[in-house]
């Protein structure tokens, strides 16, 4: 009797501990048939944010990509925006995807309309997601308008969540009643919306783990080396 089909295998690759929490079960919903490991390395997150995108991180990045596919990943996800050009920097490297997962927020947002709004709580995570949208929008009439929440990230710092949260909803409530959709760079803002009556934000608000999963679907497993 034959084997059954063994689906692809898939890096995730974190630069937040808490994370790979959040996407197992959107893996196991939106790409059931991946077989996933999650690789978690926090410093290259606090090396971007400290220091900006420098290249040791940027080689960094790519060696852990390599590695995934001499490990036999089919693909890669990066799930930080903050390091996003570095993991398009590293896909000439290989013979396998390495995927953004703010891609197709990205996309979704220049589709949605015209003026668009990115929230952030850090500068680091702000450029790279904002030039990802400008990118995606080359040739159409879109602007793109950025914010990095003021205070939010002193009040997180002084372990103030609430009041982390409540600034996080007021610029949203601020932004969207002029824009036709906003972007939170940062996924752990979510949250920070719920605090908000329903309705109360009129435009679409998109983040970027469950479409970014939703890209590992369509991976296909390589055949393995003769």
């Amino acid at each position: 009797m034959s084997a059954a089909p063994v689906g692809p295998r898939v890096c995730v690759l974190h630069t937040v501990a808490a994370l790979p929490a959040v996407f197992d079960p959107l893996l196991r919903e939106l790409a059931p048939d991946v077989r996933p490991y999650h690789v978690v390395d926090e410093s290259l997150l606090a090396d971007t944010v400290a220091h900006g995108p420098l290249p040791r991180t940027a080689a960094r990045l790519a060696a852990y990509v390599t590695q995934a596919e001499a490990a036999g990943a089919d693909a890669v996800l990066v799930t930080c925006s903050s390091i996003g050009p570095a993991a398009e920097q590293a896909r000439p490297l290989v013979g396998i995807p390495v995927l953004r997962v703010d891609e197709p927020m990205a996309d979704e947002a220049v589709r949605t309309g015209r003026r668009i709004a990115v929230l952030a709580t850090l500068d680091s995570t702000l450029g790279p997601t904002a030039d990802l949208v400008r990118r995606r929008a080359a040739g159409r009439d879109v602007s793109v308008t950025t914010s990095v929440c003021p205070g939010s990230r002193a009040a997180r710092a002084a372990g103030d969540t609430a009041r982390h949260d409540a600034l996080i909803a007021e610029e949203a409530l601020r932004l969207a009643a002029d824009h036709d959709v906003l972007v939170l760079a940062q996924a752990s803002m979510a949250g920070a919306l719920d605090l908000l009556p329903p309705g109360a934000l009129a435009v679409p608000v998109l983040s970027s783990p469950r479409s970014g999963t939703a890209q590992l679907a369509s991976v296909r497993r390589r055949e393995p080396a003769p």
